[in-house]
């Protein structure tokens, strides 16, 4: 009786070894999650950098618009790029923007701010003074010569920034671009109600 309990456990044990009925189903739950943090890990950073690569295009394309002026911006043209910066990254991406019209003293050996305005005072006014801590990515310019500065922030919150996976994370950003461009047509960009020597 023994030896027949003992040979139906062990042939029992040999058939449990050699059966391979549900290896398929365990390897699906051992991958399926991976595979869940992956598509959301790379649906994440591609979101990012579409972002970011549409608020640069976008930020690039305002300043385009203000180098081809010929004649004084007003405020209500400021506010209507504004509008467009918002429009062109979408409704997703609050925007924030300032434009400054900037100049080069030989004499005084600085840059120095003709005008800087923000549609609704979303950022503060460039000063000279404290465009002096910018100095060092404004470009060499000749005594007397302009450029235009636009610049953007935009606030970028993730769609999956509370993934459990600790390698994915990737919280809010503040995508900030800082555009100079030399006026196309004219010495300089001028604003309306604002002396543009």
């Amino acid at each position: 009786m023994f030896k027949t309990v003992a040979k139906y456990l062990s042939d029992a044990a040999r058939k449990f070894t050699r059966r391979e009925d549900g290896v398929m189903a365990i390897e699906v739950i051992l991958t399926i999650p991976v595979f869940i943090f992956c598509t959301m890990g790379v649906y994440t950073y591609w979101d990012a950098f579409r972002s970011l690569n549409t608020s640069q295009k976008a930020t690039y394309t305002v300043s385009d618009m203000i180098s081809r002026e010929t004649r004084p911006i007003s405020m209500a043209y400021l506010t209507g790029l504004h509008d467009l910066l918002q429009y062109m990254v979408g409704d997703e991406l609050p925007v924030e923007m300032r434009v400054t019209s900037i100049t080069f003293s030989g004499v005084r050996n600085q840059f120095e701010v003709v005008w800087s305005r923000s549609p609704n005072n979303e950022l503060p006014e460039l000063t000279t003074e404290s465009l002096q801590g910018l100095a060092q990515h404004i470009p060499m310019l000749a005594d007397g010569d302009s450029v235009t500065l636009v610049e953007s922030n935009m606030e970028f919150t993730p769609a999956f920034e509370q993934s459990p996976a600790f390698f994915m994370y990737l919280g809010e950003e503040v995508f900030q671009q800082f555009i100079i461009t030399r006026p196309r047509f004219v010495p300089r960009i001028c604003l309306e109600g604002v002396a543009c020597g």
